[in-house]
């Protein structure tokens, strides 16, 4: 039998593709059904409805292709954008909005990161935020109101039945609303990982060891200009941030963690970008607002 098997090229050709699908079954289609091969995150929820809307408005407006949705497990990845990508956090992505190219940030861990309103104001002037940026404005998104019928077809397409009480509430928010609920949404799953404070380090405990210097002033303006201003005002009067022109009760060093590291769901860190010189003459300019 065997020799036959092997002076009959057809019969070869059949029992080799058989032998091989069924090895393929096993081993690939199988698997891939089993529950353990969809794993999702305990923290990660089904999107709402205003979400869903958003996610299929950043879809529609190609939002992914300028922006991924995924961080590498590479050490300078991390360090950019955060915590790397899990598969379990992608439970109901339908479709998966991961992206190839990054003209702009990747938005995996964006979530949570500023507020609500930054988001708004981005949006609609993406060039008040930074400069160089080449994103186009959306603020037109917040005159096109949200069609629950036609949000209900994607819906139920996607697979994510909702209740009428639930559609009702889309009746009186925006195409923006949407957007914006989705992005505090992305990457929420993964809890975040706040940098540990620096014990007794010098930024938290010394002086500003630029204070005074005009130079070191005029360059934080620049600073504070490009990276600032929007969130805080042009002159340090407030907006989406506090305003920096009152003195208030805080060391230099406080001020320049603050900078360094910023705050969970507030202010985003800025010492990636920024070496110590810069944050010590953005701390004195902002120490000029308030002597002024």
């Amino acid at each position: 039998m065997k020799g036959q098997l092997y002076k009959n090229p057809i019969l070869f050709a059949v029992v080799s593709t058989l032998v091989i699908l069924i090895g393929s079954i096993i081993m690939m289609v199988y698997p891939m059904m089993t529950r353990e091969m969809h794993p999702k995150l305990e923290a990660l929820k089904p999107y709402t409805a205003l979400q869903l809307a958003g996610k299929d408005i950043y879809q529609r407006e190609g939002c992914n292709n300028c922006h991924t949705q995924t961080v590498r497990p590479l050490r300078a990845e991390v360090a950019r954008y955060g915590e790397y990508s899990k598969a379990g956090e992608f439970a109901y992505d339908r479709p998966f909005l991961w992206g190839s190219k990054r003209t702009g940030p990747d938005l995996a861990r964006v979530g949570g990161k500023y507020p609500d309103m930054w988001h708004y104001r981005h949006f609609e002037n993406p060039r008040a935020f930074f400069v160089e940026s080449n994103m186009p404005a959306y603020g037109w998104l917040k005159d096109a109101k949200l069609d629950p019928k036609d949000m209900e077809a994607h819906m139920k397409v996607n697979g994510f039945p909702y209740t009428p009480e639930e559609m009702t509430t889309l009746l009186s928010k925006t195409e923006l609303d949407a957007l914006v609920a989705y992005m505090q949404v992305i990457g929420t799953a993964v809890t975040r990982k706040l940098a540990a404070a620096p014990a007794a380090a010098a930024e938290n405990e010394g002086k500003n060891p630029l204070a005074g210097d005009t130079h070191a002033i005029h360059e934080g303006k620049e600073l504070f200009d490009s990276n600032c201003s929007a969130c805080h005002g042009g002159k340090g009067e407030g907006g989406i941030g506090p305003a920096l022109t009152d003195k208030v009760q805080l060391s230099d060093g406080k001020i320049y963690t603050t900078i360094d590291k910023g705050t969970q769901g507030g202010m985003p860190p800025f010492g990636a970008g920024m070496d110590k010189k810069k944050i010590w003459s953005l701390v004195s300019y902002v120490r000029s607002l308030q002597t002024k």
